[in-house]
Order: C-alpha cells, then structure tokens, then sequence
C-alpha cells in the first residue's frame, strides 16, 4: 500500500458570503479516529446544507470538520483502532457531518456503507445525504406503506429525485411539486403519479383532485412558510406531515384547527446533528431495504452535473439557480 500524502487539497469557507468564498486550500490530511476508516474521496455530493453553511447560517456540529461536505464515496486507505467493517480498497460511501469536499475524509465505519454494484463512485456521492434523508423521514417517521398517497414537495431536487423512487419502489402513489414543465416531466418519468407545476397550479386542489378527495397520506416538506398552513389543507383524514427543511420561512401562521379536525402528525428531523448511532440504524435500515433495489437497477441516484473539487463556488453558484435537476457532484483525482 503506497504511503499516504501529508497535505491534501480542501475548500475552505474563506468567510460567510456568496459561492465566491469557497476556496482550495493546502489542508494536512485527517487520520483515521477509533472506529473510523480514512478514506481517498473520489466524488462528494453538493447539499443545500452545504449552501446553509457556506452563508453562516449552518455552522458544524461540535466536533465536525468545519470544511463542508455531509456525502463522500471513495476508497477506503487507512483504519483507526478498531475498525473491522472495511480494509483497504474497499470502495464506500458515507454520510458525514462535515469534511466531504477534500481529498480524504474520515468516517466511522457504521456510517459508511459498501457501493452497490454497478454504480460509480461519482453515483454513490449521489447517495447518502439524500437516502438517508428521506429513508429516515419518509419511511421511519412518516411510516409511509404500500397503498398511500405521498405528497413531495421540490420533486426535482436531490431528495426529491429520491424519494419519488423509494416511494414508487415500496407501493405508494406519488404527488410532487415542481417549479417548471421541464421539471414535472422529469418527475413523471422518474415515476410520479401527478407532477404540479407550482407557478401555475394550486398544489392542495391538485392533490385532493389526484386522491379523489381524500387528501395526501403523507406530505414531505422542504419550504415551510405558507406551505404548512397548505399542507394540513391538503393532508388526509389522519396524515402526517415531516418538514425536513425551511426553503422559505421557518415561521408561519397557522390555523391549527385542521391538525385537530384531520387528527394530523406534525413531525420533523434534521440529520446532520445526529449520533454515530443514531446514523448507523438509519445505515442499517438502507442496507437491508434499499441497498436491493439499488443493486436490482429499480432505483438510482439522479446525477445532473459534475465538478471538479476545485469548482466548488461554481457547482454552488449551480445550485443557487435551482435550474438542476436531481444531485450535484463534486470529483477529485482519488477516482
């Protein structure tokens, strides 16, 4: 096994601001801790978090790595003491909570899971932010079973492009917003059984019409603002509601009578924050159900455009368009 290098290529924050702040820098390269492997970065996935942290509005959980980054794939280079799930070679992906957009990273050995056959690496960086994202929230709390209606808000975006997917996979009947033609057909064409152009349609009609009624049996929702008081119009007798993130505002007036007269579940999660633990059940749960279907070619990461490690102010300045469609992927040399 060739020696590790000492320094290695990150991007740094070189303050809050605009894509312009992001910027290479000579790094030295993080060893492995207890339970962690090291891994060579071939790809990492560019998130709205990472945008968030950028702006200094998102900053790292204690003890995370203050480069940004929550997704890498790779291969594994080096164990800390007690490592035993991985050697080296073995490619990965991970989730992590910071630290992805560099040469190596370091993981612990639950969060990471084998790349399915027959992805790329530049396809397992596509993976595991948004998977784990909406397996946790779509599946584990909002409890979503074959027969159901789901409602996604921003189809098109990376958790969207993924949990239009898993739904159809597990049964369900799949609703989406989306904020183009363009990108409600992709939606379709990725499964979903009505695609609504918000700029021109009503999405709580839309939905009721779609359920002949009835309402959504689950609502996954990344806006907030005037959505919530929409959602719980458009939820059904007993639905849930889980808010993953605020892409308007984190705050709303709302008529709470329906969440009485419906019986409503209002839930939500952040994943970043989360243990090692709690992260390794969720790896876990992805292993055993999704892991299949991944394998089986019934589902894939949508990638819309890769960069080079060094372009990360331009797959930001990308991102802040929202003109993509499914993931944005930074690449370095360790492919």
């Amino acid at each position: 096994m060739s020696t590790l290098p000492s320094q290695m290529t990150a991007i740094a924050i070189r303050e809050p601001g605009g894509p312009d702040v992001l910027v290479p820098q000579t790094r030295p390269v993080p060893a492995a801790g207890t339970g962690e492997v090291l891994v060579r970065v071939a790809a990492a996935g560019v998130n709205r978090p990472d945008v968030m942290q950028r702006q200094g509005l998102y900053p790292p959980p204690p003890g995370a790595s203050e480069i940004p980054g929550l997704e890498i794939a790779g291969r594994v280079v080096a164990l800390g003491n007690g490592a035993t799930r991985f050697k080296p070679g073995d490619e990965i992906t991970a989730l992590v909570a910071g630290g992805g957009y560099a040469q190596f990273c370091p993981v612990h050995e639950t969060n990471a899971l084998r790349v399915p056959p027959g992805l790329s690496l530049v396809e397992a960086a596509a993976i595991p932010e948004t998977f784990f994202t909406v397996w946790h929230n779509v599946f584990e709390r909002g409890a979503l079973k074959s027969g159901e209606s789901l409602l996604i808000h921003g189809g098109s975006s990376g958790i969207g492009t993924t949990a239009i997917q898993l739904a159809k996979a597990f049964g369900a009947r799949v609703i989406t917003t989306a904020g183009s033609a363009e990108k409600c057909q992709a939606c379709v064409r990725l499964g979903a059984d009505r695609a609504v152009n918000y700029r021109t349609e009503d999405f709580v009609a839309a939905t009721k019409e779609a359920t002949g009624g009835k309402g959504a049996d689950l609502i996954l929702d990344m806006v907030g603002g005037d959505y919530i008081e929409r959602n719980y119009e458009a939820a059904a007798i007993e639905g849930r509601i889980v808010q993953i993130a605020f892409q308007g505002s984190p705050r709303a007036n709302v008529d709470f009578r329906r969440l009485m007269l419906k019986r409503l579940v209002h839930t939500g999660s952040t994943l970043r924050a989360r243990s090692v633990a709690d992260k390794a059940a969720i790896a876990q749960g992805i292993e055993q159900k999704v892991w299949p279907l991944i394998a089986a070619g019934k589902v894939k990461p949508v990638v819309f455009r890769t960069f080079p490690l060094a372009e990360a102010s331009a797959a930001h300045s990308l991102m802040e368009t929202s003109t993509h469609i499914g993931k944005i992927v930074l690449t370095t040399d360790g492919g």
